[in-house]
């Protein structure tokens, strides 16, 4: 017996649909769904779930075991007082984007339409974390609880962050509020709590200490510790992904694109390391779940893990070679305007050049340019770079800056005229 009324047989055979749906589908056809995906939740916790009056959820210190099957996958959601009061702050939550976005509109703005997108899918990752059937799965299943993990850290805390809330509270909101707002982000307080060192423990550091200690198994029977535990889970993510995504203003600690690609792929042994150790674990992480659901659940967050985390580190390396070219382009720009106008200084200077020239007595033209020479400088604004330096007066009848004073080389021979 493996200690929580499953035989060894059925512990390590019984399939479990959140970690290989391939063959609870394939024993689905065999033996129907209630029997198939109840394998994977011992007879006691299905007992207790199908008692009367028993609800899922923390109503009464400790969250229920629920039968992981197609029916609880749609009822099972969590009613109490905290999912409620989660519902409520995320309802109030895109209640104020969406009217923001108004308010920007009506002073004839537009927000961008991504933005609006990330942030109501950020907010439906938090509702599905804690208060769909999901979270519901947690108390049977071990991969419930690691994809609940995901989306609380990995998933929703991005989406938020390409919303920009901070930058659109600070164009729609009062004065007052902004300068409420921006004291809050100049705090000490917040400096501390955003400092990489303090982020990387509560993103990384808290995670180790979750899953490898006998926290988690406590945590998960007192559910207003769990319910706290993963609202830091939550802040974790957003100080870990806010400035890396960098679309509100990051007053402290601003990372540029080498120090986010460091931030990111230092973190991926870290947790492939924290996978594989569940995985090789010898008990359960936590007393309501089975060896094989730790197992799996350990290599599931090692995936997910480095299938959200890798493919952030491209896009940060493809946005920084397109701020290299961006800033490429801008020294380009500052170059092209110079260059023409140096081009139309020198067109618009040549009928004077030409005149000047003309009105000048012969005694002005030095002694060491010929007839060709002046012609040629009257044209083109300058000698050939044959010819050695000398200095020849310029007129004041010349517009400044067409002309300057210059030096011309002497010659090297005769170029054709007679001094």
């Amino acid at each position: 017996m493996n200690g929580i009324g499953l035989s060894p047989a059925k512990a390590g055979g019984g399939a479990c649909l959140l970690a290989n749906p391939g063959a609870a589908v394939e024993t689905f056809g065999r033996s129907g769904a209630s029997s198939t995906l109840g394998r994977i939740v011992p007879a006691s916790a299905q007992a207790a779930a199908h008692t009367p009056g028993s609800m899922p959820g923390s109503m009464a210190g400790h969250m229920a075991p629920t039968p992981v099957d197609l029916h609880s996958a749609f009822t099972a959601w969590q009613v109490n007082p905290f999912t409620l009061g989660v519902l409520v702050l995320l309802a109030l939550g895109a209640w104020w984007y969406l009217n923001s976005i108004r308010v920007l509109a009506a002073r004839g703005r537009k927000w961008p339409w991504q933005r609006t997108a990330a942030w109501v899918f950020g907010l439906v990752a938090i509702d599905i974390a804690l208060q769909s059937p999901l979270a519901t799965f947690t108390m049977s299943v071990f991969t419930a609880h690691v994809i609940q993990h995901e989306l609380l850290m990995a998933v929703a805390p991005p989406l938020l962050a390409l919303g920009a809330p901070s930058t659109l509270l600070l164009q729609t909101s009062s004065r007052r509020t902004k300068v409420r707002w921006l004291r809050v982000l100049r705090s000490q307080p917040f400096s501390v709590v955003t400092h990489p060192l303090t982020v990387w423990f509560l993103y990384y550091g808290l995670m180790f200490v979750f899953f490898l200690t006998g926290l988690i198994g406590f945590a998960m029977e007192h559910m207003a510790l769990m319910d706290a535990i993963n609202i830091v889970f939550l802040m974790g993510g957003t100080l870990f992904w806010w400035p890396i995504i960098n679309r509100d203003p990051i007053l402290h600690w601003k990372m540029g694109y080498g120090a986010k690609l460091m931030n990111l792929l230092l973190g991926v042994p870290f947790l492939s390391f924290l996978g594989i150790a569940i995985m090789s674990d010898s008990r359960p992480v936590a007393p309501m779940y089975t060896l094989s659901s730790t197992h799996s659940g350990g290599a599931l967050l090692w995936i997910l893990s480095e299938m959200l985390t890798v493919p952030a580190a491209v896009v940060v390396a493809l946005d920084w070679l397109k701020a290299e070219e961006k800033g490429a382009s801008r020294e380009d720009a500052r170059e092209v305007p110079v260059e023409l106008s140096l081009g139309s200084s020198l067109s618009s200077a040549e009928p004077h050049s030409k005149k000047a020239t003309a009105d000048l007595p012969q005694a002005a033209v030095p002694r060491s340019m010929s007839a060709w020479e002046a012609h040629w400088l009257a044209r083109s604004g300058h000698l050939p770079a044959s010819v050695s330096a000398q200095r020849v007066p310029v007129p004041p009848t010349v517009p400044p800056g067409a002309i300057r004073v210059t030096t011309f080389p002497q010659p090297t021979g005769d170029l054709g005229g007679a001094n």
